[in-house]
């Protein structure tokens, strides 16, 4: 599932890895997909980190009450100073983040790599 408030990028991201065999469900609106999010239902949550209504830590936060295994990247198009993310938000347990832009082949290595994760 693809969460980014900018639909050219879901749209393309969608349409990359759809192409090469996943199934990608994609909202442009955070508040929308949190109401439509069934637990089970995705394998991987890909989330931009700055978006209107609820940014991508929140959104996080309320996703993790409903299913605390989902595995989860960030999307960014800004640098990523993860120990930072860190110090304000103590809760989260990601470890992965993503700068945009980014190829659909480095995204797919992301992907594998954090579904593969134990």
């Amino acid at each position: 599932m693809i969460v980014d408030d900018e639909y050219d990028i879901t749209e393309s991201i969608k349409n990359g890895l759809t192409r090469k065999g996943f199934e990608v469900t994609a909202y442009n609106d955070p508040v929308k997909a949190l109401d439509e999010y069934v637990p089970g239902s995705h394998d991987l949550l890909l989330l931009d980190i700055r978006m209107p209504k609820m940014n991508g830590f929140e959104l996080y936060r309320e996703i993790i009450k409903k299913n605390d295994s989902i595995k989860i990247c960030f999307f960014t198009a800004f640098e990523v100073y993860y120990d930072e993310f860190r110090k304000m938000f103590p809760d989260l347990h990601v470890k992965c983040f993503i700068r945009k832009p980014i190829t659909i082949s480095d995204l797919i290595s992301h992907i594998n790599g954090e579904l593969n994760e134990k």
